[in-house]
């Protein structure tokens, strides 16, 4: 190795741990002041902030995969035999949820459209509640312009974040979850199972192209070593707090002063277009906590347009019906990226005619 690819490597290992460093003060500081998802929000608010005044910054390396691995692991315990038949008797509610995902998201991507001075494709895939790599991956097929489809995904993520936890915590809504995880205490004797079972999801899930393999391939893996009866260690609470601020820092360094003055017309419509989709996921919820009689705030996490592990994960630590709004998030992925695909024809046959 060079000696100017030494000082590279050290000058970004030295990023890193100065990122890794703000975050866990921002998270303690999140936590001693009672905010809600500290260990996330703390390290997204702190790391965004530094990087609008244009100071270097740097994700961990596979931080928010391991992240993920955390979150999906943790979420995994709660899918007891129990838990499943429960879960049988809201299928429809879910179908439900997954769906309106994608009128949502067309809804916004009309606005987009018309307010954002964008091309159909890049308007479409980035009001379209998915992943953002997802939709930027389709979208990249169709001529959109990835970068400010990935950046309007980053905005209604931490909007979602930033948002949600502070509106149900600030609202009284917590402890109204009566579901579990089956393994409550960290079992060193159980621990290697955890960790076989969650990397073999993992596996399955890259093996099959599925997308968001590190945190649907831990919960899946298991959920199903749950399901069979296969004693398991729970997460130590640092793993999941750890899980958090990776993935925090990991959204955080997303944003840049640059980031935002590239396109500020379009920006300005992605953040509308947030916080509109929260509003019309939120209607949507009471139509069917209405329908349902699922309380109305689990439903609110179930069809909000934010990320699956960041929705997770805000599920449990508010204790919202964490496997309803889990199943909820991972089937509103797998409709919104087959959906989208042939949606999009429609959309542009709409718009365009």
């Amino acid at each position: 190795m060079s000696s100017s690819t030494q000082k590279n490597s050290g000058a970004s290992w030295r990023y890193v741990l100065a990122t890794l460093v703000l975050a866990a003060v921002a998270g303690w500081l999140a936590e001693r002041f009672y905010l809600p998802l500290p260990w996330m929000i703390g390290p997204l608010f702190a790391v965004a902030a530094v990087r609008m005044a244009d100071i270097e910054l740097r994700p961990l390396p596979g931080g928010r995969q391991s992240g993920q691995w955390a979150i999906g692991a943790a979420l995994g315990l709660y899918f007891s035999p129990e838990v499943v038949a429960q879960l049988s008797l809201h299928a429809a509610l879910v179908v439900a949820a997954a769906v309106g995902s994608l009128v949502l998201g067309v809804l916004c991507a009309l606005i987009m459209r018309r307010l954002g001075g964008v091309d159909t494709p890049t308007a479409f895939f980035a009001a379209l509640p998915g992943g953002a790599s997802e939709m930027a991956n389709l979208a990249d097929r169709y001529g959109g312009a990835v970068d400010r489809i990935a950046a309007a995904h980053a905005i209604r993520v931490m909007m979602v974040v930033s948002l949600l936890p502070f509106a149900l915590t600030f609202g009284g809504v917590h402890g109204s979850d009566l579901y579990v995880p089956i393994a409550q205490a960290v079992d060193a004797r159980h621990f290697p199972q955890l960790v076989v079972a969650s990397l073999l999801g993992v596996a399955a899930f890259k093996l099959l192209r599925i997308a968001n393999a590190w945190v649907l391939g831990p919960l899946l893996g298991v959920a199903v070593a749950t399901l069979a009866g296969v004693p398991l260690s729970a997460l130590p609470v640092w793993v999941v707090n750890g899980g958090q601020l990776l993935i925090g820092c990991a959204l955080g360094c997303r944003f840049s002063r640059a980031f935002f003055l590239a396109a500020p017309r379009f920006m300005a419509v992605a953040g509308l277009t947030a916080v509109m989709s929260i509003v019309f996921a939120g209607a949507f919820a009471a139509l069917l906590a209405l329908a349902s009689g699922v309380p109305l705030p689990t439903l609110i996490l179930a069809t909000a347009p934010g990320g699956v592990s960041e929705m997770c994960i805000t599920a449990k630590v508010l204790q919202l019906g964490v496997p309803l709004v889990t199943v909820c998030h991972v089937l509103r992925v797998v409709v919104l990226t087959v959906g989208a695909q042939w949606s999009f024809g429609a959309f542009r046959r709409m718009v365009e005619t």
